[in-house]
């Protein structure tokens, strides 16, 4: 019902903005730039895709996610028949059992769940993508009310849109291939960010499920990640960009193909049927790709209408002239469409981040601050359309308002961090 209200709003505002434009400002454009505009077209001046193209795009999204599902969920099919799965379900047990009560000790969804936070935190959207949709499918076998949010499902969903991510990589390449002076000064900043907007919907999802986050098991759990990501920090502030964008390409994809080559050997020992298994779990790939395909057609369409009809930059102008006339500083205003845009849509807001770079300047307070609001979530309401379509979650209960506080949260810290770091 939530997704419900909040998708028509979407609607509703955004063709009530365009009404407005052609009524009393006389855009007699706004109409066509919002069924067929094209995001490539130099006489559309918001550079975004109207909702015939977009329809398109969503398509073309799903299509191309068919490989991609097809490889990891047939890979996961092999560590699932072999007992991998279960293995690390039982290895995290202590800690996911604190967080996720609902959950019987032991139970796939654990192992799947970590394999998904493990690729976020290590900038894998290809691979976080299948394994998190396994693990909303395994914890739909465990959930009651089949077209309702679980609690499971919900703390799951909101810790994985927080988007805790060690290493930036695709922010530092594009300040590096903008000529920044120092392309990875914004890496600190993100990490302290992205952390503490996961911190955040942790504790936003344990008060609402009456979870005491205060239990030594988790205390120890979170203090122990805390203690990696310094280091981790330490180490590669240390480096040059160069050096770390090194790093992070030998340490992510360097681990995708070592997992493949354990969940071999493991099948291999286990005397699995290892092609056999892979092709049964692709096959599942190509269904899920398929089975999302509405979803994400009616959000980005939603969205879509938005960006569009201008809204957003009413919502930036209204900003602007609040903190103007309050006598603020005001040079955190222009880093905001990027954060405003990054719940809606994830190429949008990197767009929007490179448009802010090439505006105010690749170095600038508005350009680095719209780099750490990039990197401090995850894409809140394309998470939401496709993980709980995947399963047909119609109810989707207080998770959308969890991520989204979240998300508040993340950006708030993103621009203190940015005052902290760059303001003076």
């Amino acid at each position: 019902m939530t997704l419900s209200k909040i998708w028509s709003s979407f609607i509703i505002i955004a063709i009530t903005v365009a009404i407005y434009k052609y009524t009393f400002l006389g855009n007699i454009d706004i109409f066509s730039w919002m069924v067929v505009g094209k995001a490539d077209d130099l006489a559309n001046p918001l550079k975004v895709d109207g909702i015939i193209p977009t329809c398109k795009n969503a398509v073309d999204l799903c299509i191309n996610l068919i490989g991609v599902m097809a490889l990891f969920m047939g890979f996961m099919n092999i560590a699932e028949s072999a007992g991998g799965i279960r293995l690390l379900s039982r290895i995290i047990a202590p800690f996911f059992s604190k967080l996720f009560p609902d959950i019987p000790k032991g139970h796939p969804a654990m192992g799947y769940m970590i394999m998904n936070f493990s690729a976020n935190l290590l900038g894998l959207d290809n691979a976080a993508t299948p394994f998190g949709i396994k693990s909303m499918e395994s914890l739909q076998e465990l959930n009651p009310n089949k077209e309702t949010a679980s609690n499971a499902q919900i703390m799951f969903l909101c810790l994985h849109a927080a988007g805790l991510t060690l290493i930036p990589v695709s922010i530092i390449a594009i300040r590096s291939s903008m000529k920044a002076g120092n392309p990875t000064d914004i890496f600190i900043p993100c990490m302290i960010a992205t952390f503490i907007a996961t911190l955040a919907a942790m504790m936003i999802v344990a008060f609402k499920q009456k979870i005491n986050i205060f239990q030594p098991i988790i205390l120890f759990w979170v203090l122990g990640i805390s203690v990696v990501i310094a280091s981790l920090v330490i180490y590669l502030t240390r480096l040059n960009s160069d050096a770390v964008q090194s790093f992070s390409k030998v340490l992510s994809n360097g681990l995708i193909l070592f997992i493949f080559l354990a969940i071999i050997i493991g099948a291999l020992y286990k005397k699995i049927s290892v092609y056999d298994a892979f092709v049964d779990g692709a096959k599942g790939g190509f269904e899920i790709a398929v089975k999302i395909i509405p979803y994400l057609v009616g959000m980005l369409v939603a969205i879509s209408l938005l960006r569009s009809s201008g809204t957003f930059e009413v919502i930036i102008s209204s900003i602007k002239f609040i903190f103007n006339y309050l006598g603020a500083d005001t040079r955190f205003v222009d880093g905001i469409p990027t954060a405003l845009i990054k719940p809606l849509s994830g190429g949008g807001a990197r767009g929007m981040m490179i448009d802010t770079m090439k505006t105010f300047g690749v170095d600038s307070f508005a350009g680095r601050l719209s780099c750490i609001l990039q990197g401090s979530s995850d894409t809140t309401f394309y998470v939401v359309s496709v993980y709980f379509g995947a399963v047909s979650i119609k109810n989707t209960r207080y998770s959308i308002g969890a991520m989204l506080i979240a998300d508040l949260v993340g950006i708030v810290t993103s621009i203190l961090l940015a005052y902290l770091f760059f303001g003076r």
